[in-house]
Formats: structure tokens, sequence, C-alpha cells
């Protein structure tokens, strides 16, 4: 996801965020001392904990969940900004467009320009195509049954991977939560979408997300990812606009007869080298295992 400069009023709302999460910020009144001597108990009463995921900030997140798994059929754009280190040591931007239609339970089509090569993703519910239309290439597999099982196949596979992914899937609540161990409630902004949006941060396996969800109609409009274990902290950015839930879906939207008669390739790891179990780049999270 992320990426964005670091104005005054991106270190204002950091330093709001900051002061919503620390308890008890003004401290105990001096009022009533007693006579005679106190335990530290007394003289120092322990302030009380913030809890680590806020229930205000869960809710928000459900909320946002059930609306997107209570659709038949999605449509939306998703904008992705993400740095890249360059050969010269500064990290550089680049973008995606996905043009995203999906049917429930096991149906997807991603159209997706980018500064670098276009490319188109199909998913029927028996086959998957990878298509790179400038180069008239195509990859086909055999694909499970549901779209959940589809996207940790096509990842694990060939390192495809969509960074709006976890708010596609049946349950997204339940995939961000599985791996969630903070979150809290920031405030509302009336500047994102052209609408009023509250913002809650978390933490998601190892992932720090702010993400600005409408506030009436609950649906997600910018993420803003960083991996904490990531030494260099490059940013993404993710854009979600123009949603439609529920709209007719044509039945051929999840295939193309260009794409498949396209030259065929491999359905594979761009680099095999890699081993399985290395740690995600900063383009992408994977999806969790079932």
């Amino acid at each position: 996801m992320m990426v964005r400069n670091k104005s005054i009023g991106w270190v204002l709302l950091l330093a709001l965020g900051a002061l919503l999460a620390i308890p008890n910020a003004q401290g105990k009144p001096q009022a009533a001392k007693k006579k005679g001597k106190t335990t530290a108990t007394e003289a120092s009463p322990a302030p009380e904990a913030t809890p680590s995921l806020e229930p205000k900030a869960l809710d928000i997140l459900k909320a946002a969940s059930s609306r997107l798994a209570a659709a038949r059929t999605l449509k939306f754009n998703a904008v992705h900004f993400y740095e890249s280190s360059s050969r010269h040591g500064h990290p550089l931007a680049f973008t995606t467009k996905s043009e995203v239609a999906l049917q429930r339970p096991d149906k997807l089509r991603v159209i997706m320009s980018a500064d670098g090569p276009a490319s188109e993703f199909y998913y029927d519910g028996k086959k998957m195509m990878a298509y790179a239309p400038a180069e008239n290439l195509v990859a086909i597999a055999d694909a499970p049954g549901t779209l959940d099982a589809a996207l940790e196949q096509a990842y694990n596979s060939a390192a495809i991977y969509f960074p709006f992914a976890d708010w596609i899937v049946t349950d997204p609540y339940k995939e961000m939560s599985d791996g969630m161990t903070l979150a809290y409630y920031i405030g509302q902004s009336k500047v994102v979408g052209r609408t009023t949006t509250d913002m809650v941060a978390y933490i998601d396996h190892g992932v720090f997300i702010q993400a600005w969800i409408g506030a009436d109609d609950k649906l997600p409009r910018l993420l803003h990812a960083t991996y904490l274990e990531d030494p260099e902290r490059l940013r993404h950015t993710l854009i979600l606009s123009d949603w439609q839930l529920d709209p007719a879906v044509p039945a051929d939207t999840f295939t193309s007869a260009k794409a498949a008669s396209a030259n065929p390739m491999p359905f594979a790891h761009p680099h095999p080298e890699a081993s399985p179990g290395a740690e995600p780049t900063a383009k992408g999270k994977p999806p969790k295992k079932q």
C-alpha cells in the first residue's frame, strides 16, 4: 500500500493519534493530601491501562468487513502507490491501478495498468489466467473452487498478490484480526473520499496500517501501511474508490478469449530460487495461511 509527503498536516495527525493513545494524559489533580506516611500504592496509583485492541476501532473494522462480505458482487477501483529502493539509495514511488470485479464465492477479474507492464487476471471458479497484453503471454492453471483458496494458490505458486486482497475474502475481519496485535481509534476526516471517514490504526501480522473507512457507508477509502520489520520502512498507500455493491455482472466478465489464446507460459513463481518461507517484500502482503 503506501506513500505520502511529510507535511505539517501529517505530523499533526500523528501527534493527534499519539495523544489519543495516551491514557490519563493530564495526570491526577493534587487535591487532598493525607497526613502522615502513605504507601507507594496510595501515593502513586497505577494509571489505568489502555487496551491494545480498542473496541471502537474493532467495531469500525467489523462493520466494514460485514458490509463487503454481504455483497454477492463487487466492483471498485484500487490505486496503489508504493515505494521501492533506487540504485542511488532513495525510495522511488511507483503506481498501479486495478479495476476489480468479483462475484462470490468463486469469480474475480483484475485489470491492472501500471508504471510498468499492464496485466490482467481472470478466475472463473475452475481456471486462473494471468495475462500480459503487451507481450501477448498467458499463464493458465487449474484453480480451487473458492476465491479465498484461489488467492492463496495464486500467491504461493506464482507470487501473484493484490494489495486489496484482505478486503475481498469471505470474512475480511477474520483475515485481519487473526494476526492483530494493536488497534485504536484516531478520529474523523472530512477530506478522504469526499465524505466523512473514521480513522483507525492497527497492526496486522507485522504491518502497521492506518485506515480511513466511511462513517456512514462503512466502505474502506484509504489504507496507509508500513512493514515494521522492513529496515527501510518503505511506505504503501492504497486508494479505494468507485465502489459498487451488488451490481449486475455479465457472465463473461471473468474470462477472456483473447487472453486464453495468447502464447502460453508457465504459471510459476517469477523467482523460483527464493525460499518458500521467505518474508514478503514491501510491495504486498500475502494472504495468511488457512
